[in-house]
């Protein structure tokens, strides 16, 4: 099966077509600056290396679809069989809430849902709805499926999931965990059985998603038992521009002393604190350990914060799994930064944890593998999150057409 991958952001779309046989991507692309009137669509198709650029007037999602699809489709640019080459179309959706524990057929009433949810995560569900009416309206005969980041989370125990707040608020309003970077998390756990040549059902899984946006999740048996991030993808790691944990009573101290309204306040905590907040300098991992080689200070003590945060929930996941059989390492500070690897993994002897110094400086640049010299597997795995939801996309119509029969 050929899928169409979106993943509709705010100002962009990201897009892959995956051959789910192979689970190779056909082509890679994006298209930016959506409702700046002047989007630029990149694409890289993968048989051939041809790789190509140009401009498109886009004043919204639905314009940057037919863009992409003119593109995706056109059989000297995109995909071989132009439009017959697309069997099915898988969107990214953040948030599902209590409702959508697992992937689905996009309806109306799915849509709907999506809809409902927008409040629990109202700067990526509302991008994330446009472009599904989008893509519905560009391409009406072919099925569309909704991959939420939050379902791979649903089989988090109520002990995980609950906050200690007035229950109340829980059941009006649906404060609770729901976690995130659901599709990433799932394929490292897939990756991790394959990489170790073991089945996923036996393995006690410590997975580390550190890019932009970073989580960590406890992964037993293939299920998801506990993750960092919560109500919203702002708690839990130290992040490239947002907090993660903190005492909910200095945000109320910080607003009363600056005045700051709720959307001042959100804005603070997601846009200016993180890796940003701590150096003045970058939210970006590259920046920031460039500057600390020269000896800036607060390039350092943002690493450090960072690093921290990270082995604080490598310890509280050995706990709550109760052994550790690997700890696996995705997005793309995961992947890439082989010092930061380095440093969460330091004096971890107590969970068996010994790294192999010179495989894990050469893992980076997209490369999977492992690199611990120790009892404890230590693994670099691809984010693949848009494989995750073309396979995704795959099996939900399949089980679709099989309950059909």
């Amino acid at each position: 099966m050929r899928v169409l991958v979106l993943n509709s952001g705010s100002s962009s779309v990201k897009y892959q077509v995956v051959d789910t046989e192979t689970e190779a991507p056909l082509v890679t692309g994006e298209i930016d600056r959506i409702g700046a009137g002047g989007g630029i669509l990149t694409q890289h198709r993968v048989s051939d290396g041809l790789r190509t650029r140009e401009s498109a007037p886009v004043g919204g999602h639905e314009e940057a679809i037919r863009a992409i699809l003119d593109m995706v489709l056109d059989p000297d640019r995109g995909v071989p069989g132009g439009a017959e080459a697309l069997d099915a179309v898988g969107h990214r959706v953040v948030h599902g809430g209590v409702r959508f524990t697992g992937s689905a057929i996009v309806d109306e009433a799915v849509e709907e849902g999506i809809r409902d949810c927008m409040e629990l995560a109202p700067l990526h569900n509302p991008h994330n709805l446009a472009g599904i009416l989008a893509a519905r309206a560009c391409i009406p005969d072919r099925p569309h499926v909704a991959v939420f980041d939050t379902a791979f989370h649903a089989t988090l125990p109520p002990a995980a999931f609950h906050y200690a707040i007035p229950h109340a608020h829980y059941r009006r309003y649906g404060i609770r965990r729901y976690g995130f970077h659901g599709t990433s998390h799932r394929n490292v756990a897939r990756k991790a059985g394959i990489l170790l040549n073991r089945p996923v059902s036996s393995l006690q899984l410590i997975s580390l998603h550190l890019g932009n946006g970073s989580s960590a999740c406890a992964i037993s048996g293939g299920v998801s038992v506990e993750t960092s991030m919560g109500f919203t993808p702002l708690e839990g790691l130290v992040m490239g521009t947002r907090s993660g944990d903190l005492d909910a009573a200095a945000v109320l101290h910080i607003m009363a002393r600056e005045g700051l309204s709720i959307d001042e306040a959100t804005s603070m905590l997601n846009r200016h604190s993180g890796l940003q907040g701590i150096s003045g300098l970058s939210g970006d991992m590259r920046d920031l350990l460039a500057e600390a080689s020269d000896g800036e200070p607060r390039a350092q003590l943002a690493l450090d914060v960072y690093v921290h945060r990270i082995r604080k929930y490598i310890g509280a996941y050995a706990a709550v799994l109760g052994q550790v059989d690997a700890i696996a390492f995705t997005g793309g500070v995961g992947e890439n930064a082989s010092l930061i690897r380095g440093r969460v993994l330091r004096d971890l002897s107590l969970l068996g944890v010994e790294v192999d110094g010179a495989r894990n400086h050469a893992l980076s640049g997209g490369e999977e593998g492992t690199f611990h010299a120790g009892e404890t597997a230590l693994l670099v795995v691809r984010s693949g999150e848009e494989l995750t939801i073309a396979r995704e996309t795959a099996r939900v119509i399949h089980e679709g057409e099989a309950g059909k029969r």
